[in-house]
């Protein structure tokens, strides 16, 4: 089990984290709109963020595999740091795009590392409590940047770049001085092998592979619910942005108390595969439950229950995809962390090329891609009963 003192730094460090990458959210139209930059620019600064992040979370994954999964998540925190600092000196289009780049580069190190970490110091009955723990830690920190960032920019619209810059560096302090090895304090260190090409077939045709695909699905579903939802309701039912605030702060709080206290138990209790196709199917649920909405309450239940369809599923699947390979956990996080922001490239790509025919398709695509889920899933259970 792990201790409280490791958790805590973690935790903390993941809501600093968590802060720092928020607060800047509202900001940033209006910084690039004083930088001459437009809606593409802005689109190039997404798609290289995720781009960066897709491609280098299996080299950190793995090198966490090497020398420890500590000094990867300082590097990623203390480059983070700086990126933001460049971000807040920016004079041009180009300054963002390299600050943005090396942002993506190295946020993937401390995510893809957290992870392992976190499946290092657990027990297989507390992974998914502890690591439905970091994910309300990083909603508690999404919560709350964007309504700092936009007091701040009253002030400077690059003051909240530079207060971002200076709160993960406090983060990289918590780390330094209260987060030990992970891997050292397992005992695992003498065991460890070098990660190669032979070990990438086995993780892809066995049980890591399907769990892969799971977590592929997962995010594709909630990326496309959430990117095209609030067109949908103002288009559909005409919502105020007081009512689109409103359904996205009830989002987050559901996401928080559900993963902060309940996805650990409840994987305790029925199991942690059980809970994943639970989760999956609730999935489909919503994606064709959104067409039937006829108002602000419909919605706000319906997206209730897509909160906590995310909360039970996506830790639960990090959890399980830990317990895989005891050697290569960092490699792991890093193929999940690829699967993850892949489908966040494609998901609002196709999504809203949907949209533009039938403002229904989108959801009804992603509930047929949930469905899908469901069946890999429940294919994956049944192989694992019978072995």
């Amino acid at each position: 089990m792990m201790n409280k003192k490791p958790i805590f730094a973690l935790n903390l460090a993941t809501l600093v984290i968590a802060l720092g990458y928020s607060l800047v959210l509202p900001v940033m139209p209006f910084y690039m709109e004083n930088l001459g930059a437009g809606g593409r620019e802005l689109g190039w600064l997404t798609a290289v963020y995720a781009l960066a992040q897709t491609v280098c979370a299996p080299f950190w994954g793995a090198l966490s595999d090497r020398i420890g999964r500590k000094p990867i998540i300082s590097i990623g925190i203390i480059g983070y740091s700086i990126s933001l600092f460049l971000f807040g000196l920016a004079s041009s289009f180009w300054t963002l795009f390299i600050a943005r780049s090396l942002s993506g580069i190295l946020s993937s190190a401390t995510s893809v590392a957290s992870l392992a970490y976190v499946g290092d110091s657990s027990s297989e009955e507390e992974r998914s409590k502890n690591m439905s723990q970091l994910g309300a830690s990083m909603s508690i920190g999404v919560m709350m940047g964007p309504l700092l960032g936009g007091i701040l920019a009253g002030y400077s619209l690059a003051l909240p770049f530079f207060t971002g810059a200076g709160i993960s560096f406090i983060a990289f302090l918590l780390i330094l001085t209260l987060l030990p090895e992970s891997i050292e304090r397992s005992g695992q260190t003498e065991k460890r092998k070098p990660f190669d090409f032979s070990d990438l077939k086995s993780i892809i045709l066995g049980s890591a592979g399907m769990v892969l695909i799971l977590i592929f699905v997962v995010h594709f579903c909630q990326t496309g619910l959430q990117g095209i939802t609030g067109l949908y309701v103002v288009d559909k039912f005409g919502f105020s942005t007081k009512q689109v605030g409103v359904i996205w702060m009830a989002l987050a709080g559901i996401l928080i108390v559900v993963q902060g206290f309940l996805t650990g138990p409840l994987a305790k209790k029925i199991g942690e595969k059980p809970l994943i196709l639970i989760g999956v199917f609730c999935k489909a649920l919503v994606a064709f439950a959104m067409v039937l909405t006829t108002g602000f309450v419909s919605v706000l239940v319906v997206f209730g229950l897509f909160a906590v369809s995310s909360a039970i599923t996506v830790p639960t699947l990090n959890a399980t995809l830990s317990k895989t390979d005891n050697q290569h956990k960092g490699t792991l996080m890093g193929f999940a962390s690829t699967a993850g922001n892949l489908s966040k490239v494609i998901a609002p790509l196709l999504t809203g090329y949907l949209y533009e025919s039938n403002i229904e398709l989108p959801y009804i695509t992603t509930g047929g891609i949930a469905l899908i889920g469901v069946v890999i899933c429940y294919i994956w259970i049944k192989n694992q009963k019978n072995k």
